[in-house]
């Protein structure tokens, strides 16, 4: 009988590791816009109180204030959904983070038709495209505990602006082996393979890799790739295995406009044009329902990933 996975979700890996980095970054500020219970930065908040700012209902004077406080030295992570971080916000992002290449950390939570029963106004599938637009802006959809708790460690080190996906779900830690470790824009080969290319982002790498073990039922060995930095994208990675395989599939619970599979694309477009099948959601927005139901919809579980391969090949 397999093992029982541990499940957890990627907002509490960061509100645990906020907590962590408090102790040893005493220039760390945390900011939230009324939404700490859920994004799970009332673990910093009580931690260190005096290093902590509850906005209010408004993201956009957030993202200003965290602006100003890192222009004075500070590292600054401001948190609220996906959808008001990402979209409402979006405008203070670019020009007050994003042009002056200031230290905010943006950590959205709740992104994804992960989201479940708050459905369509409150699922942000347009974040990535979003912020991969943003000139310097560093893109991070950590796919477990492991990888949330590295990317959040990661993008406290990195000298910028960095936007950090995460989920409302509880899901499969993956990357709990001793070989695992993460680097900002660096890719990891999950599973080996020559028939075809899988690259997956967030909650869907789990998925990939149920995929992939379906398909070598069939007799199909399909590679797998986790990627976490959508950008800047490890391009040397993909374009070898798409060399090796020559068929790539990229599954993302995000838009197929904009996301890693537009990024993947404009990859091999330009160094090793090669067929590529986008798996997410398909120009349409997401509706309420269960996390698992929605992503069982979309077609981003391992049954439909693997049924998309099969008619892909």
């Amino acid at each position: 009988m397999a093992e029982e996975k541990k499940k957890i979700a990627t907002r509490e890996s960061y509100g645990k590791t906020l907590v962590d980095l408090g102790g040893e970054y005493s220039n760390l500020v945390v900011m939230d816009a009324d939404l700490s219970g859920s994004t799970m930065t009332s673990l910093f908040a009580k931690a260190y109180p005096d290093r902590f700012f509850d906005c209010g209902i408004a993201e956009a004077n957030m993202m200003g204030i965290a602006a100003g406080l890192a222009s004075l030295g500070k590292v600054v992570f401001v948190s609220s959904f996906a959808m008001f971080a990402a979209g409402r916000a979006f405008e203070q992002v670019r020009n007050s983070i994003g042009y002056p290449h200031l230290n905010v950390k943006v950590a959205a939570s709740h992104a994804g038709i992960t989201v479940g029963e708050d459905g369509a106004s409150h699922q942000c599938i347009e974040d990535i495209a979003l912020m991969r637009v943003i000139p310097g802006m560093v893109v991070m959809c950590p796919a477990d505990d492991v990888e949330a708790r590295a990317a959040v460690r990661a993008a406290i080190e990195h000298d910028g602006p960095v936007y950090i996906r995460l989920g409302r779900a509880v899901c499969n830690v993956i990357n709990d082996h001793p070989g695992y470790r993460f680097e900002i824009g660096k890719g990891t080969v999950v599973k080996e393979g020559g028939d075809v290319t899988i690259v997956a982002t967030g909650i869907c790498v789990d998925s990939a890799i149920d995929a992939a073990e379906m398909l070598e039922k069939d007799g199909i060995h399909a590679e797998v790739i986790n990627i976490c930095t959508i950008k800047p994208l490890d391009e040397a990675l993909i374009i070898e295995s798409a060399r090796k395989t020559g068929r790539v599939v990229t599954v993302e619970e995000h838009s197929v406009i904009g996301g890693l599979g537009s990024a993947v694309c404009d990859a091999l477009s330009a160094n090793y044009p090669a067929p590529v099948k986008k798996l997410g959601i398909q120009d349409v927005f997401g509706e309420s329902g269960s996390a698992g139901e929605l992503v069982k919809k979309f077609g981003l579980d391992a049954a439909g990933v693997y049924r998309s391969v099969k008619e892909f090949l």
